[in-house]
């Protein structure tokens, strides 16, 4: 054992303990449900009852209970895990707070995670990890929509065993009645989740029946306590007999002599001798070294972080997955996935965001949401958005493929999260369902005549001008004058209007944000084409949300887009009112419209910076001709 160079010799009985603790099983779980079912009171009584408390932590709870408490001169349980103020102040738990506690047969690692619905990101989180839940719910409560969102959260995150804690139930006089009846409407409800075990337990947190010893004022319970049940749960271990699942997480190159591939198995096991293939180049090698820390070993099983010497120099990167040659993951850059929503702005398809994984990165779409589950019935609804806290069914393009297995199959490879790329947030957590295999035979056309040879013929660079700003802002007027001016010059330009598009390609769009997404969308793909025929394309469209003008650049090539604010205040844009619009969306009777009840994010850094105020719009149109013959694009 690592530790044990450091014991005194003569200190046997340290050494025995610390080796029985070495050789115990660990259990990872989670507490869950409705806001103030007793969670953290919960987990607080098992600390105390497992005599896992220290005297300074008692006379600390002990004035907590005093100043935040909510059960009198008793201890207040829920202030050994509520330990941000904010939660101490309104009674409720806001982030995920992890304990460690250890009995005779087991180790546990519990997370106590929130109830409001507007955490239920950081529930998630908390589920990601867990072997076992424990879904709490209030006996005068029974099942609420909080309870049902849990579970089915915690079905799709692989958990299958759950003990179903109905607490307080002291407060309904012991009664087996109300317990029968809410067990009864859980199994219910959770008939279609998957669960392998359901074990409800009537309890009081507070008090402590059927905590960790049974309780002597419920004599018509026969059940395990709730510790009892943790301490002998059978949960899946099978992730060591699962085929090979070695993401790579770092190449380490200390010098000529040695490259090794760092990494922690996910699933299946290796030994020196084995061979292994590249999940993404099918290339294969044999494992030379197996190496942990400054030792060889000859074997590792899931869970071990180790370092993988290979017999022969192919090509492996941060990324990639090492994996058994004979049960290999999918590669694809197309794939279905649940996704469970976090982000206070809705989801739509077209945007592009980060899709991260363990050991991988790369920009991804959401190229369709195909239904959202309604996580009281299950039913399936179309839906073209995904508001927080939503489940989904979507697909996602990648940006280049992917090495994966199906999140039923492997919790750790089949998971990923989304990163919004302007505020760097998480905004949703993945568990791929499979691949994509649409248009298999559909490949990128090499064509012998470049963009750039068309535009040399045109004696021009090809370029996208993005007009943006609201609606009367002037952007159309300017980039009408604006290919007057390209057209005297004998420049090839085309001008792409937000309203004349919609008359044709965009006529079945409307005007909600997720039509107004994919109005931008097909718009960029347009420009895109026609600035790949070498084209000056000017394209005028309010287009108000900041990521989806970052989508219309990311089409395009470094060069090719230039975004022109056209920066009129909206009081201005108001007065004009050239289409009579701000009048009726005033008054109410156009919904949706951009500056009045939908947002403007203007841009923050634009190429060009137009500021309308008491300016001529040809002498506009004359300065973007300046800033195009300044860079060379004429």
């Amino acid at each position: 054992m690592e530790n044990e160079a450091l014991i005194p010799e003569d200190d046997a009985g340290i050494r025995a303990y610390m080796r029985s603790q070495e050789h115990k099983s660990l259990l990872r779980f989670l507490t869950c449900g409705s806001v103030d079912d007793g969670k953290s009171t919960l987990i607080g009584r098992l600390l105390y009852d497992t005599k896992l408390i220290f005297e300074d932590q008692l006379a600390t709870l002990k004035n907590d209970t005093r100043k935040h408490g909510t059960t009198g001169e008793e201890f207040d349980f829920a202030l050994l895990v509520d330990g941000l103020e904010a939660e101490r102040e309104q009674g409720i738990t806001i982030d995920v707070a992890y304990r460690f506690f250890a009995t005779s047969p087991r180790k546990f690692i519990v997370a106590d995670t929130p109830g409001h619905e507007q955490y239920t990101r950081n529930m998630a989180t908390g589920a990601s990890t867990a072997d076992v839940a424990v879904i709490l719910i209030d006996a005068r409560q029974g099942v609420l929509k909080q309870t049902r969102r849990h579970s089915f959260i915690v079905s799709q995150l692989g958990i299958r065993h759950i003990a179903l804690a109905v607490n307080k139930i002291d407060l309904v006089d012991f009664s087996k009645d109300v317990f029968d009846r809410i067990v009864a409407d859980y199994r219910a409800f959770a008939r279609d989740l998957g669960f392998a075990s359901i074990t409800p337990i009537p309890l009081s947190a507070r008090y402590g029946d059927n905590v960790t010893t049974p309780s002597a004022r419920m004599d018509w319970y026969h059940g395990p306590t709730l510790l009892a049940f943790l301490e002998t749960v059978e949960v899946d271990r099978d992730a060591a007999q699962g085929p090979l699942r070695f993401p790579v997480q770092y190449v380490n190159r200390p010098n000529l002599d040695f490259r090794g591939f760092a990494g922690t198995i996910a699933s299946g096991s290796v030994k020196v001798g084995d061979t292994v293939t590249v999940a993404k180049s099918g290339q294969s090698s044999k494992v030379k070294r197996i190496v942990l820390g400054a030792d060889d070993r000859d074997a590792a099983i899931a869970g071990e972080a180790v370092t993988l010497v290979l017999e022969d120099e192919i090509e492996v990167s941060r990324g990639n997955m090492l994996v058994a040659p004979d049960q290999r993951p999918h590669v694809a850059d197309q794939l279905a996935a649940n996704l469970i929503w976090f982000d206070e702005e809705p989801l739509f398809a077209g945007r592009p965001y980060l899709l991260r994984t363990e050991t991988d990165q790369m920009p991804a779409t959401v190229t369709a949401i195909k239904h959202r589950i309604d996580v009281n019935t299950f039913a399936q609804e179309a839906a073209k958005s995904l508001a927080m806290n939503e489940i989904g069914h979507c697909n996602l393009s990648l940006q280049a493929p992917l090495a994966f297995d199906a999140y039923k199959d492997n919790r750790l490879t089949g998971a990923f999260i989304l990163i919004d790329r302007l505020t760097n947030a998480t905004v949703a957590a993945g568990l791929i369902d499979h691949p994509l295999r649409r248009a298999s035979n559909v490949h990128w056309q090499a064509l012998d005549v470049t963009r750039e040879a068309r535009a040399e013929q045109k004696h021009q660079k090809a370029v996208t001008l993005w007009f943006t700003g609201l609606s009367g802002s002037g952007k159309s007027t300017i980039a009408n004058l604006l290919d007057k001016r390209l057209f005297a010059l004998g420049k090839h330009a085309t001008l792409l209007d937000g309203d004349n598009v919609r008359h044709g390609l965009n006529r079945d769009l409307g005007f909600t944000e997720a039509d107004r997404v994919e109005n931008i969308r097909r718009v960029a793909e347009v420009a895109r084409l026609m600035t790949d025929a070498g084209l000056i394309t000017m394209v005028s469209f309010i287009s108000p949300f900041r990521e989806d003008r970052q989508m219309a650049r990311e089409r395009l090539p470094d060069g090719a887009f230039v975004e022109i604010f056209v920066d009129t205040p909206f009081e201005e844009c108001a007065r004009r009112d050239v289409k009579g619009l701000y009048a009726k969306a005033l008054r109410g009777e156009i919904k949706n419209f951009t500056g009045v009840d939908s947002p403007y994010e203007a841009p923050e850094n634009p190429d060009i910076h137009l500021r309308t105020s008491g300016r001529d719009a040809a002498d506009m149109a004359e300065e973007i001709e300046t800033w195009l013959k300044a860079r060379g694009y004429l």
